[in-house]
């Protein structure tokens, strides 16, 4: 067994008994293995030549009288190499080429210290996404990718086409209006990206994304369906009442905040997670090239009870997407005008 210690003899070969001169076979193999050692040892530091042994036959020699011309040779490179170096460099090389006597380490996915989340998909959006108020964060939500993952690992996503901003305290229709804090909205006052899963109906679920500032939130009301569809229509059809066994169409799938809820499995367990961190829901940067929607701002939806919130345009969707689950004409021929 070599020593690694730096500075130590070669190991010294053909000690003890004189065994046979190895044919041509086995004389390569024994030069292989003396270049081999020669180099380790140089690595370290160890300026001593191999020794030939003196039990290998005529040929042998000459061959081994060859070989040690050529370590030689070689050891005057390195050593010429090493002077016009500096100590840091010198540090740096003997690091760079320490050799490995162990096995090779397997070879797997690389994980980059640069994303938030450690399944590191390059496009997946950090926690600095989230953290800006609640209108501009529901535009910018437009286009981006949701993605959810199932426990058998298959992967659903769907573009985001529709949005509704809620705003804090001072907004009527928020569940945050006045202030309020109970168990069940605690999300929409915890950091931007944290999920806020609520129940409608006693059935039904709805998903929010909490923005900057106490009680804001954006609900997530619309999704184009781009992957999985077959897992999706199977989902809503397990979970929606009515209409058994009439098939989906892929526009019905995710066309509103409980139907995508359905689609994606999405239920109050979901509540409280943080969107940029998740192992099984995250969102993921629309893809290079995606073009700028163009956005209609309208009144939400389903909230008449909010008094002059009500109309204020803070629903936004993708104008002319056939996903959206409420179309306002007469927000698009204001914007148009």
């Amino acid at each position: 067994m070599m020593s690694g210690n730096k500075g130590s003899g070669p190991p010294v070969l053909g000690s003890g008994g004189h065994p046979p001169s190895p044919g041509p076979a086995a004389l390569s193999q024994q030069a292989v293995y003396l270049l081999h050692v020669e180099s380790l040892w140089m690595r370290h530091g160890c300026r001593q030549p191999v020794l030939i042994p003196q039990d290998f036959g005529g040929s042998a020699r000459a061959s081994g009288c060859q070989l040690s011309r050529r370590l030689g040779q070689k050891r005057q490179r390195l050593l010429d190499a090493e002077q016009r170096q500096s100590p840091a460099d010198e540090a740096q090389t003997l690091s760079a080429v320490e050799p490995c006597l162990g096995p090779p380490a397997a070879l797997g996915p690389q994980r980059s210290i640069y994303f938030s989340s450690p399944k590191s998909h390059s496009v997946q959006l950090g926690s600095e996404f989230f953290d800006q108020p609640a209108v501009p964060l529901a535009r910018a939500f437009l286009g981006q990718v949701l993605v959810r993952r199932l426990d058998d690992g298959t992967e659903l996503r769907g573009r985001i086409v529709e949005t509704e901003a809620y705003l804090g305290p001072e907004d009527e229709a928020a569940h945050s209006k006045g202030g309020r804090q109970t168990p069940r909205n605690r999300g929409m006052f915890m950091k931007p990206g944290t999920l806020y899963v609520y129940i409608i109906y006693g059935m039904y679920f709805c998903m929010n994304v909490s923005s900057r500032g106490d009680g804001a939130c954006v609900l997530l009301r619309a999704l184009e369906p781009l992957g999985g569809l077959e897992t999706m229509r199977r989902l809503r059809s397990t979970l929606r009442k009515g209409a058994v066994g009439r098939a989906l169409k892929d526009r019905e799938l995710c066309s509103g905040p409980s139907k995508l809820c359905q689609a994606l499995a999405i239920d109050k367990s979901f509540d409280q997670r943080d969107l940029a961190m998740d192992e099984a829901v995250w969102l993921e940067r629309s893809p290079p090239g995606s073009k700028e929607p163009a956005v209609v701002a309208a009144a939400r939806v389903g909230i008449g009870h909010a008094g002059e919130w009500a109309q204020k345009p803070l629903r936004f969707y993708v104008q002319g997407s056939p996903w959206v689950s409420v179309v306002d004409r007469a927000a698009e021929q204001n914007a148009q005008a």
